[in-house]
Formats: C-alpha cells, sequence, structure tokens
C-alpha cells in the first residue's frame, strides 16, 4: 500500500527560479551519467510543474510549489503498476531526483512522450479520438485500485465529493451576476450536490483535460500528467465532455463510457465548477482564458432540462 505524508506548507516551501542553469546542476550533481545531455525547456510547460527535454529520449519534470510535490512519490510508485494495464502510452519514471542547490522538492525524470496536445493539434476525427479516450478511461477504471491514494490535497480532492468546493461554487455564481444564468447554475449545482457515487472507488487520472492528451498523425497516441491521480469517483475525469468534445462527440464518449446518469450529473458539476472560477477570476485575474471559459458555461447550462 502507498501512502503520502502531508506536510505543512511553509515559505520555505518555495523554490527558487526554476531555469536551465538549475536543472543543469541538479543532472550534473545527482545523474552526472545524463550530464553530457542537452537541456531545455519544452515548448508548452504546465503550471504544476516546470518541464524540460533532457535530452532526445526524456523529460524533466520540477513541482513549482509545495502543493505539486506531494505528487512526485505517488506517481513514481503507481504509474509503473498502471502503465502495462492501459491501451495508450503513459509515463514511465526513469528516476527521481532529491531536494538540492536550493530546489526545496523531489522531482522526476521520465520518458518522453511523441506528440502535440490535442488543445492544438489537428485531429482527423473528433468521434474516433472520443472513442479512443473512452476506452483509455475505461481500463483505467477496472485496474484494481485497492491500496490506491485517496481524495485529498495532492489530488486537489478530485475523485472526492463536490461539495469540497461548494463555497467557492456558490461565490463565483454571485460574482458572475449579470454575465452568466445564476437560477441556472445554480440549480445545476445542487442538481449535482445531491448524487454521490455508490460505487466502488475506481481509478481517477484527476486532470483529462486537451492539454494531457497527446496527438500524433492526427489520432490520439498518449496521455500524460497524472499529478492528480487518485482513487475515487470519475466523474471528474468527464469533464472534457463540456470543454473540448462537441454535440457528436460528446454523445459518442458518452456512450463508450458505462457510467450511471448521477456519474454524469456530477461530471456536469465539475465542469461547471472549473469554467465558473477561471471565469470568475479566482484561477488568475489576468487569465485571458476567463472570457472563454463564459461560452463553456453557457454550454454545460444549455445540456441540461430543468
Amino acid at each position: 500500500m502507498y501512502f503520502i505524508e502531508l506536510t505543512k506548507l511553509t515559505g520555505k516551501d518555495t523554490p527558487p527560479m526554476i531555469d536551465v542553469k538549475l536543472v543543469e546542476r541538479l543532472i550534473a550533481s545527482q545523474f552526472p551519467q545524463w550530464n553530457n545531455l542537452p537541456i531545455w525547456p519544452v515548448a508548452l510547460s504546465g503550471w504544476d510543474n516546470r518541464t524540460f527535454h533532457l535530452g532526445k529520449e526524456m523529460i524533466i519534470r520540477l513541482p513549482s510549489g509545495a502543493e505539486y510535490a506531494l505528487q512526485v512519490e505517488k506517481e513514481q510508485y503507481w504509474l509503473p503498476k498502471l502503465h502495462p494495464l492501459l491501451p495508450l502510452p503513459i509515463p514511465m519514471p526513469l528516476a527521481m531526483g532529491k531536494p538540492e542547490d536550493g530546489y526545496p522538492f523531489k522531482w522526476s525524470i521520465y520518458n518522453f512522450l511523441e506528440g502535440e496536445p490535442a488543445v492544438s493539434a489537428h485531429i482527423d476525427n473528433l468521434c474516433e479520438f472520443a472513442v479512443t479516450l473512452a476506452k483509455f478511461l475505461t481500463a483505467l477504471q477496472q485496474i484494481n485500485s485497492e491500496g490506491g491514494p485517496l481524495p485529498g490535497p495532492h489530488s486537489f480532492y478530485r475523485g472526492g465529493s463536490l461539495a469540497t468546493y461548494d463555497a467557492e461554487t456558490r461565490k463565483a455564481i454571485s460574482h458572475l451576476k449579470g454575465k452568466i444564468d445564476t437560477a441556472a447554475a445554480t440549480a445545476l449545482w445542487e442538481r449535482a450536490l445531491a448524487t454521490s457515487s455508490q460505487n466502488p472507488p475506481v481509478w481517477v487520472h484527476g486532470d483529462i483535460s486537451p492539454g494531457n492528451l497527446l496527438v500524433k498523425n492526427g489520432k490520439l497516441t498518449a496521455v500524460i500528467d497524472f499529478g492528480q491521480l487518485t482513487i475515487g469517483d470519475p466523474a471528474c475525469d468527464l469533464t472534457i465532455a463540456w470543454t473540448f468534445f462537441k454535440q457528436e462527440s460528446r454523445k459518442v464518449f458518452r456512450d463508450n463510457l458505462a457510467l450511471d446518469d448521477d456519474t454524469w450529473s456530477r461530471a456536469l458539476g465539475w465542469a461547471l465548477w472549473k469554467a465558473l472560477i477561471v471565469a470568475a477570476g479566482f484561477t488568475n485575474p489576468n487569465n485571458t482564458e476567463a472570457t472563454q471559459s463564459l461560452p463553456i458555461i453557457d454550454k454545460i447550462l444549455k445540456s441540461v432540462k430543468f
């Protein structure tokens, strides 16, 4: 069984600037066998981790904050166990680095997976893409979850109860008064809160988004970034139905997942929560995604009859 030790987050947990020079020093000190390989930033690095190429076949990921550092050992332990049971490639840990040179967290080296994030890639057939993703999630959910990490700070409570974000969601709805149908948003949110998973916990990726789905030759070829991996309710893994898929591909996606209506109701709740807090500027007041989230909210509300 894998246990995650949660430590109190303090100001000392703020890392120094994570740049190529820091990464080069860490590699030279801890993995001298790779010291001759070039290191450069990836084209699109996520918020949770700063990511760098290590030669042509490896990737280095360093948590950007203490809340993300909780995920390193979890991925190191579980990804090798999940990998052979999944129909698409996922990152495989090759080594784990330790805190050094002012950088306070453990960090990881993975194999490099080719592909362009779905958010910007050409996709030949979105319905086919939906089927492939649904089969991946089905396979993930069918893997024995015994001993897996329960929802908590390491997963930002993905896989857990929507009630965790009740106050934040209601605050966002109030903040967006005049921009969205607040009555419909409240009704949808309360409908989602009224349900709970009655099924045994299953494996949950936690962040199935276009940025974490790699496309090559127009097809979905890999799934990355398992930092929010947990076991629990899979509803949060379905939000892509509204944030990325269109009407036909959304139906195909659902038809290829054997999940009940209550799970889909909670999925709507998760999608609404995320779109609301982004639109309200809670994640980043200057985020250009804020205005892009309003059409997503409208799409979500129109997909439900009250």
